[in-house]
Formats: structure tokens, sequence, C-alpha cells
């Protein structure tokens, strides 16, 4: 893509050895150009220099910089059950550099006493704390877009792009975010990008002057989607509930991209690769996916893996049956034909079991029965080891709010979380029981995690200020997530639940000689577990290991487990 004023009238030129110009194309507005380049097996990194011409005058010049891959890009692995992915949002997780809060040129100045507006954090503030982060036990970091955004206001989020090539000066550089690739990959940590295709910023330079005149959907007035996705599976949705669910803004600031003009298709799939060579990324997370012309996602997940088959990319398909959830995964069997690609999608319903199961007194379809029903429908799914499981994320209630401050409650949604199927995802701030408190607004869910900044008086990395509950919910992340890290009969074994019993929910995950055992107390007093209905895991069973605590029990069909808890127990038999 070129542009300049006019630039349309011009002759482009290209002179560089291993690189043909193969095709000039127009659209509706003078200003762009798009050149397709062929380039050949033999072209050499460099500045490409593409010249303009008029009346057989050079009149504009362009360098195109033209980089070297790494060595074995092709073949980098993309994140995977064994790992644990902490999603964090850059602007309120640390303000590692205060001299870039506030920028010349970028509209929205830092207010940290404004819920909804910029507080400062920034890319510097992550790598300052990767020990901490490797320290806790993640594998993998999920930051929040980091792309320029520059709007007059509520910026902080990430999800109005304003340049999708250029890092938001108030977090650093593109420099400082490939160093930050480094970084955490030289201490064994993931790297995962935050993109978004639906929409953009509506202080983009496409909106002022759009490169052609189907570049947005756009409507007489302004309209908004109907923010439900599942019309784009349902079989009986109207054109009118389908075409406002895809064609719609989510809000008057965030212009709705279309995907269906072949330029733009192709310009988000060029960015794709050109951010995963560039930063070395270990995967993708794509905001609003259905929202998205499915067609054109199902073409750029297509492009991506071709070009770097071991890679993963997660879908955010906010839908909360598994069916729904389904049908957006790589080759489910759906009816109307359509392969969406995508390897990874977000458990939604999973998660919606898990917000209300310990809520919940048991019983048919209620308390951990939930999470049994959830689970017992992975026959929908292609490849349900390659679902995004969550308690909770940027846009919903944080955990332990939604369970009235039940700091066990959170904890037993930890163990599952951290033993079921899938790949386990924590919201930052969670080890430090952070909470959405009484304003339900986004900004109140995405509050900034304490230490962050120097003046605050509590501060998680170092355990400075925390109350004895937040240490100790800190201390048993610590351990579960480390423990969790080498256990490939967690990462890949087989799962098998026994139908929850008066509040009690057993399931083990079992690989070649190890077992695992998984024990739920749902209840408001101590249980202690029946053997007999296990027989077929524990009649060789000689002793347990209680990962948490290292206990030893000889007769671990005879064990006790205190009131609304979880116990995780490794077998060993003779």
């Amino acid at each position: 893509m070129v542009y300049g004023k006019g630039i349309s009238g011009t002759i482009p030129v290209i002179n560089y050895p291993g690189i043909t110009l193969e095709k000039v194309e127009k659209t509706s507005n003078p200003d762009y150009l798009f050149l397709d380049l062929f380039l050949s097996s033999s072209v050499t990194p460099g500045d490409v220099s593409i010249g303009f011409l008029a009346d057989g005058d050079t009149v504009a010049r362009f360098l195109f910089p033209l980089k070297e891959r790494k060595p074995g890009s092709a073949n980098r692995k993309g994140f995977s059950p064994a790992d644990v992915i902490y999603l964090l949002m850059p602007d309120r997780f640390a303000n590692g550099d205060p001299s870039n809060d506030a920028v010349t040129g970028m509209s929205e100045k830092p207010d940290r006493r404004d819920p909804g507006g910029r507080h400062g954090g920034d890319i510097k503030g992550i790598a300052d704390h990767i020990g901490y982060l490797q320290n806790l036990g993640i594998t993998a970091v999920w930051s929040t877009p980091l792309l320029e955004n520059n709007m007059k206001k509520y910026s902080y989020h990430g999800y109005a792009i304003t340049d999708y090539y250029h890092i938001d000066s108030r977090l650093g550089s593109n420099d400082d975010y490939f160093a930050l690739a480094d970084q955490l990959h030289a201490s064994g940590l993931r790297l995962i990008m935050d993109m978004v295709f639906n929409h953009c910023g509506s202080n983009h330079p496409w909106v002022s002057d759009p490169p052609d005149t189907n570049w947005f959907n756009e409507f007489p007035a302004f309209t908004r989607t109907n923010y439900r996705s599942a019309v784009a599976t349902d079989p009986y949705a109207s054109g009118y509930d389908f075409t406002l669910f895809r064609k719609g803004w989510f809000d008057e600031h965030l212009p709705d991209l279309n995907q269906r003009n072949p330029f733009l298709a192709k310009y988000f799939i060029q960015h794709a690769i050109w951010w995963i060579e560039a930063a070395g990324l270990d995967g993708i997370r794509l905001d609003t996916y259905p929202y998205c012309d499915k067609d054109f996602m199902a073409e750029w997940d297509q492009a991506v893996l071709t070009e770097y088959p071991s890679f993963n990319i997660v879908g955010e398909c906010w839908v909360t049956t598994p069916g729904s959830i389904s049908y957006w995964q790589k080759d489910s069997p759906n009816t109307d034909g359509f392969n969406s690609h995508l390897p990874a999608v977000i458990d939604f319903a999973m998660y919606d079991a898990l917000r209300l199961g310990f809520m919940e007194n048991e019983g048919w379809s209620t308390g951990t029965l939930r999470l049994y029903d959830i689970l017992s429908q992975d026959f929908v799914y292609p490849d349900p080891d390659n679902l995004l499981v969550f308690i909770d994320n940027h846009d919903v209630d944080r955990y332990l709010a939604t369970q009235g401050g039940n700091v066990r409650h959170l904890k037993m949604a930890l163990a599952f979380l951290l033993t079921t199927r899938g790949i386990p995802q924590i919201y930052y701030g969670t080890e430090a029981l952070m909470t959405t408190g009484e304003d339900k607004s986004d900004g109140n869910k995405r509050a900034d995690f304490p230490g962050g900044w120097p003046s605050d008086s509590v501060n998680a990395f170092t355990g400075k200020g925390l109350t004895a509950d937040q240490q100790e919910l800190s201390a048993y992340m610590r351990r579960l997530l480390n423990w969790r890290k080498n256990q490939e009969v967690i990462h890949r074994g087989k799962l098998t639940h026994f139908l929850p019993v008066e509040g009690i929910y057993v399931y083990f995950r079992s690989l070649e000689t190890k077992t695992v055992m998984v024990v739920l107390n749902n209840n408001p007093a101590e249980k202690t577990i029946d053997p007999t209905r296990y027989d077929e895991f524990l009649r060789d069973v000689t002793s347990a290991v209680d990962v948490m605590t290292g206990k030893r029990f000889n007769n671990p069909g005879h064990i006790t487990v205190p009131a609304e808890s979880a116990l995780i127990l490794e077998l060993e038999k003779q």
C-alpha cells in the first residue's frame, strides 16, 4: 500500500535484483496505489528503492526495508497446553518509564485518578518484572494491544488502533517491543500479540482519507452491532440480524473495517506475518473474531499457518455453548461446510460454568455438575486440548468479585483451571486478590497492579504491604504453577472424571505410568472420599502425595478434604 497525494497518477518503478513489480492497482481514491511484488528465492535483504514517475521525472522516492528472516523462523512453535498464559494490560501493569507518560503529538495525557484514563504503564514495566512472572510460574505473556491508539480519550486499552505498524510511544517503541520479546525468550517465556481486525480507532488516517469506497462498513447514520455472536453461526438467522452483527460498529470511536475488500485483506495478512517475523512472536490472540468476515478470517488463518505450520492462534469467540464455540475451531464438521482454520478458541462455556459452579448448592445441573456437563460435551470439538480456559479477563468482572470475595472459591477455580484440559490463562493481579469493586466499569476491571507505581503503598511484586490472605494466595499460585510447568500428565494426559456426588467432584489425569487425582469439595463442611467409586484408578495405589503441601497419604481412598477446597494428589503404585 502506497499513500501520497495524487500518487495514482504516477508510474512506480523498482530496480532491485530479485524483485519484479508484477501489478499496479488503483482504487477509487487517487491518493493510494497497491503494488504486487514478486520476490525471487535469490533476493537479498536491503533497502528497496521505489521511484514514482510523472511526465518522465521522478517526483517521489520511497525506501522500503526488506529485512532478513531469522534462522528457523518458519519452524517456530506456538503456545500449547504446556503453557500458562498471563494476560496483562500494559497501561495498568507497571510504569517502568515515567518520562513517556505524556508524549508530544499524542492526544490523551495521563490521569491516574480516572479509571478510564491512561495511567502510565509501559513496555519497560513489563520487562522489569519478567523475573517476577518467571518466579510465579508463568510461561507465556499475552498483552492487550500495544499499537498506537492516538485517541482523545479512553485509549488506554489499546483496541482503538491508529497505526498498525508502530507501538504507541507512551508505551515504548518498536525496538522496545522487540527487546521485550528477546528478554522473554531468554527467560523461557513466550510472547502472544493481541491483534484487532474488526475495527480501528476513529483517528486512524484511513478514516479521514479511506483507501477505497468500501474500506469501512458504513450506514446512513451511526449504527451499532447487535453484539450477538451467535448470529454468525445460527442457521435460522435473518439477513437483517446477520448484517447488523457483522457490519455494525462496536462504538462511534471504533469504525468497522470491511475485510471483504481484497486490499484490506492482504494488508492484514502481511501485517500479521511482519509482526511474527520482526518480533519473533509465539502466538496471536484475535479480538472479536466472529465479528469479522469469516471467509477472510479463514483465509488469514491459512496464510499465517502456511508460513508458520507449528504456530498457534486463539480467537475470541464470545459464545457460551460448546456447539457454537466448536463452529469456530479448525476442522469442525460444520454442516455449512465452513472451516475457520483457527487452531484455538477461547472457552467461554467453561468460563460460565466456573463463574457459577462454586456459588450454587449441589444438584442436577448446578454446582460442580456444571463443570462436568461442559467437559462431557467435548466431543463437539476437533481439538479440546487447544481451547483457552480462564476464570476472568479484561472484559468481565474479576473472579473474586463474582464469588462475593470468597477466596476458597478462587482457589478451587484455580486448581481446576490448572489441572483440566486446555490452555489456562491467568489475569494479572489474581495472585494479589485483585477484585472489581462496587463500580463495575471497565476501568475498574482493569485496575492498576499494586506495586507497579513508585507511590504504591502495597507492592505485590515484592510482597510489601500484602495482607495474610494475599500472601497465602500468592504462595498457593506459585506452588501450583511451578508444579504444573513440568507435568506432562497435565499438559497432554487423558482426562477421566466421575459424576459429582454430594458436592464432591473427582477427576484423574493419566499419562503412561503417571496419574494425578483432583478432588473438589464444594461443600460447606469437610468430606471424606469414598474409595469404591474410584477403584479403577486407586486399586493398585499404595500412597499419594499432596502436590500443595508434600504430605503423603498411605490410604488415598480415605482422605478427608476440607470444606470448599481442592486436593491435588500424585498417585504412587507398587
